[in-house]
C-alpha cells in the first residue's frame, strides 16, 4: 500500500466534553462497534464489574473519572480510527488542550439534560483557534432534558458555531424510540443495552411511507414528519464546510444504551479529515511528504507500574516510521533508534515495525524527551504550537520520609515531564513550588508518589496569582532577576520565571519594567 493510501486510510480524532457528559462510555461504545473490545465497561456502576478500557489508571478506576488521556486504534470499515479520550475535569484541561494539537478532528460529547457547560465552552474554544472539525453528539436521549431544537440553539448561541443535524430522535427519557438517520434516510430503532447486532434498522427515504407509523406509531411519525420540515432553516450538509469548520453535524443519542452511535461513527469514518498538514518553525510539513517526521505531545510514567516503564506519546506528522531506524532528536541534536515503538489499546501495547501519519506510537524512553520534542529524518525545524499555560494553583513540595530521598526526587522528576502540573524552583531559598491547573492535580501526585513510586509529599499552602515566564535583552533580564530575587523562580528548562503574589503586583511591576515581557504560556 502506498503512502497516500495509508494516509487515507487513517482518521485520527478527539473526543473531549465537560466531565460526566458521557465522554468516555461513547469511546467505549466506538470500540465496542468496531471490534476492538468484546465486552463495554462502565466508569461507574454497581453492576457492570468490567470498568473503561480507556481509563486504566488505579486512580481513575476509584474516582470514576479520566485524569490522563488515553489513545486507542482498531480497524472499522477498511479505515485505521485512532481515539484519544482525553479527561474531562477542569484540573485536567492542559493535557487535553496538548491533545488537541495532535488530532485532525474532534467529537464534542453534550449532556441533553445539562446542556452546553463551563469545560466544553473552554475546550470548543481551543478547537475553534485551531480551526478543527468538530462533531457534536448530544448524549443521554434516554432521559430527560432539553428540547432538541432548544439544545441547537444552546450549541449555536453559547459555542458560536453553526450546526447542521444529520440525526433526530425520536421522543427523550421513557419515550426515546430512537433515531433517524437524516445522513442515511433511515430509520434506526434500539432496544436499551442492545448489541450492535440486535438494533433494527429500517430504510425509508421517504417520510410519507407507512411504515414510519407501522415502527413507530401514528404521533411520533407526525411529530418526526414536522420536526425534519422545521430543520430546512439549517444548512444543508457539505462536507468541505465540515473540513473548513464553517458548519458542525450534530447527532443524538445515547452511548450506554447504543442509541444513535453507529449512526455517527458511519458518518465520521465518510467525512472526517485524513491527517492534516503541521506548521513548524521552519516550514509547513505535508503529510505526505516522503521524509518522516513527528512530535511529542504527551509524556506518561509507569503505564506498568511493574516495569517503570516511561512512554513519550509521538504524532506521526509525515512519512513513514521504522522500527530500528536512525532518527534525529532535535532538540538533542542527536540520533536515537527505537526498538519497540507501540500501537495503544489505552495500556495495552503491542510493536509495531513501522507507522504512518496520523498514527500515535509510543517511544520507551529513559528521559530523554519533553513535551514538544520533534523527531526527524534529520531535517533541523520544531513543530509549533504546543503550549504550557501559566498554573493557577500553588503549594510547596516537600519530602515527607528523609528515607525515600531518591524516590521522592525521581517520581517527581518523571510526573512534572508528563506535563500534568509544573515545577519551579525558587531562587532565594531553591524551595520547589508546583504549579497546576486545578486542586485535584495536587490529589493526583500525591497518591502517584506513593502507589507508584513509594515516596510520601507533604504539601505547603502557598499564595500566588500568576507565574508569568519573563523574556527581555538579556542584561535587563539579568537586572530585573537580581532586583526581585525574592518572587523569581526558575522551570524545569532552566527559564525564568517570575511569581507574583497578586494581579496588583503583577501590574505594579509590568508598568515599572516596561522592557520586560511577561508571558503566561512557556511559547511566546
Amino acid at each position: 500500500m502506498s503512502l497516500i493510501d495509508e494516509i487515507n486510510k487513517r482518521k485520527t480524532f478527539g473526543i473531549v466534553s465537560h466531565p460526566d457528559a458521557g465522554k468516555t462510555t461513547l469511546t467505549e461504545k466506538l470500540l465496542l462497534f468496531g471490534g476492538a473490545i468484546q465486552v463495554a465497561g462502565a466508569v461507574k456502576s454497581n453492576k457492570i464489574k468490567k470498568t473503561t478500557t480507556s481509563d486504566f489508571m488505579e486512580i481513575e478506576r476509584q474516582r470514576g473519572i479520566s485524569v490522563a488521556t488515553s489513545v486507542m486504534g482498531f480497524e472499522y470499515r477498511n479505515k485505521q480510527i485512532n481515539i484519544l479520550d482525553t479527561p474531562g475535569h477542569a484540573d485536567f484541561a492542559e493535557d487535553t488542550f496538548r491533545t488537541l494539537t495532535a488530532v485532525d478532528s474532534a467529537i464534542v460529547v453534550v449532556d441533553i439534560a445539562k446542556g452546553v457547560e463551563t469545560q466544553t465552552r473552554k475546550l470548543v474554544k481551543v478547537c475553534r483557534m485551531r480551526d478543527t472539525p468538530l462533531i457534536f453528539f448530544v448524549n443521554k436521549m434516554d432521559r430527560e432534558g432539553l428540547d432538541a431544537f432548544d439544545i441547537l440553539d444552546q450549541i449555536e448561541g453559547e459555542l458560536g458555531v453553526k450546526v447542521v443535524p444529520l440525526s433526530w430522535p425520536i421522543g427523550m427519557g421513557s419515550r426515546f424510540k430512537g433515531v433517524y438517520n437524516i445522513y442515511e434516510k433511515q430509520l434506526s430503532l434500539f432496544k436499551p443495552h442492545a448489541k450492535q447486532s440486535e438494533s433494527e434498522t429500517i430504510i425509508i427515504k421517504d417520510l410519507s411511507d407507512d411504515a414510519l407509523v407501522k415502527h413507530i406509531g401514528e404521533e411520533d411519525a407526525q411529530t418526526l414528519r414536522e420536526d425534519l420540515e422545521m430543520l430546512t432553516i439549517y444548512p444543508d450538509f457539505a462536507k468541505a464546510d465540515y473540513l473548513s469548520g464553517e458548519i458542525c453535524p450534530v447527532f443524538f443519542g445515547s452511548a450506554v444504551n447504543n442509541f444513535g452511535v453507529k449512526e455517527m461513527l458511519d458518518c465520521f469514518v465518510d467525512i472526517a479529515p485524513p491527517p492534516l498538514p503541521r506548521q513548524t518553525d521552519v516550514r509547513p510539513v505535508r503529510p505526505d511528504e516522503p521524509t518522516f517526521s513527528g512530535f511529542v505531545f504527551k509524556i506518561h510514567a509507569n503505564m506498568d507500574p511493574k516495569h517503570r516503564d516511561r512512554i513519550a506519546f509521538l504524532r506521526i506528522c509525515s512519512g513513514e516510521f521504522k522500527r530500528n531506524t536512525n532518527y534525529l532528536h532535535v532538540r538533542e541534536s542527536k540520533k536515537m533508534k527505537f526498538s519497540q515503538p507501540t500501537a495503544f489499546m489505552a495500556s495495552q501495547k503491542t510493536i509495531v515495525e513501522s507507522a504512518f501519519p496520523g498514527d500515535v506510537i509510543g517511544l520507551y524512553d529513559s528521559g530523554n524527551f519533553k513535551i514538544g520534542d520533534t523527531l526527524t529524518e534529520g531535517e533541523v525545524m520544531r513543530y509549533t504550537g504546543i503550549p504550557t499555560f501559566s498554573p493557577e494553583q500553588f503549594r510547596i513540595v516537600e519530602n515527607a520520609d528523609p528515607m525515600q530521598y531518591k524516590k521522592f526526587y525521581k517520581g517527581l522528576d518523571q510526573l512534572m515531564d508528563e506535563g500534568v502540573a509544573q515545577m519551579f524552583t525558587r531562587t532565594l531559598d531553591n524551595k520547589r513550588i508546583i504549579g497546576t491547573v486545578g486542586a485535584l492535580q495536587f490529589e493526583v501526585i500525591q497518591y502517584r508518589m506513593e502507589h507508584e513510586y513509594g515516596a510520601r509529599v507533604r504539601y505547603e499552602p502557598l499564595r500566588l496569582y500568576k507565574a508569568a515566564w519573563i523574556s527581555g535583552d538579556a542584561d535587563k533580564i539579568k537586572a530585573f532577576v537580581a532586583r526581585r530575587k525574592r518572587d523569581i523562580a526558575l522551570d524545569k528548562k532552566g527559564h525564568p520565571v517570575f511569581l507574583a503574589e497578586t494581579q496588583w503586583t503583577l501590574n505594579t511591576v509590568k508598568e515599572n519594567h516596561p522592557e520586560i515581557a511577561f508571558h503566561f504560556s512557556s511559547e511566546y
